[in-house]
């Protein structure tokens, strides 16, 4: 119970830090921007930062249910993973952690959407909030790929999650939005201000998650790979 309870804080843990990354954050202020047009009028506003919310649970859930499905199905893929998971785990740890701490720089561009996207999502009024969610979670860039597919699939694979943890994953990435969407909802003028912690917690956060995953990496490798007791 308590192996399934950490793996489900460190799910939502990794949709909030994708989040506030530098690319999803900018997909994810062009979303803030998006809600806070209809800020005449409370319940819209609200009613949209959920459903962009809701739309980025979609998006990482039907790839999680995709990927974590089609491995496990595969009898030779499971069993392998069943056998080597542990081994695997700690050089992928390091890596993911090496991108996060920023030992390793990918210039792959993102996935960016453009401005059809937005039009068209505007048109579709509120519910084109999902809309926007779903198009801008497949937005990867190096750290939120390396965060869903370095991190939360190896995780979700590891405990036979199909559901359950990509969907924490992607309510943790439509935090930011829902708390945006409330503040602009209540008329809350320290909205820049909550925006200037965000970008500055943003690099701590990131940095110590990245020290975690190094050092777990680092505790996994010498004990399932090299067999050094700790």
């Amino acid at each position: 119970m308590g192996a399934i309870l950490f793996a489900a804080v460190s799910a939502l843990w990794l949709g909030i830090l994708t989040s506030i990354s530098p690319c999803p954050l900018a997909t994810n202020i062009a979303a803030i921007s998006f809600v806070g047009r209809r800020v005449g009028s409370t319940r819209q506003v609200l009613f949209s930062g959920l459903c962009y919310a809701l739309g980025r649970v979609v998006a990482y859930l039907a790839i999680g249910i995709l990927v974590v499905a089609g491995v496990l199905s595969i009898p030779g893929v499971s069993n392998f993973l069943q056998r080597y998971m542990n081994k695997i785990l700690g050089p992928l740890l390091i890596l993911v952690g090496m991108f996060l701490v920023e030992l390793i720089q990918v210039t792959i561009p993102g996935l960016t959407p453009g401005d059809k996207v937005q039009e068209r999502a505007e048109s579709a009024g509120v519910w084109g909030a999902g809309l926007l969610g779903i198009v801008f979670a497949l937005s990867f860039c190096p750290v939120s790929a390396a965060l869903f597919f370095g991190s939360l699939i190896p995780l979700s694979v590891k405990h036979g999650s199909r559901f359950v943890l990509p969907s924490l994953y992607g309510v943790g990435t439509g935090l930011p939005v829902i708390v945006f969407a409330v503040l602009i909802a209540l008329g809350a003028r320290s909205v820049g201000t909550a925006f200037n912690m965000l970008t500055k917690t943003e690099w701590w956060a990131r940095r110590v998650t990245g020290g975690v995953f190094i050092l777990v990496g680092v505790y996994y490798s010498l004990r399932y790979i090299f067999g050094v007791a700790i």
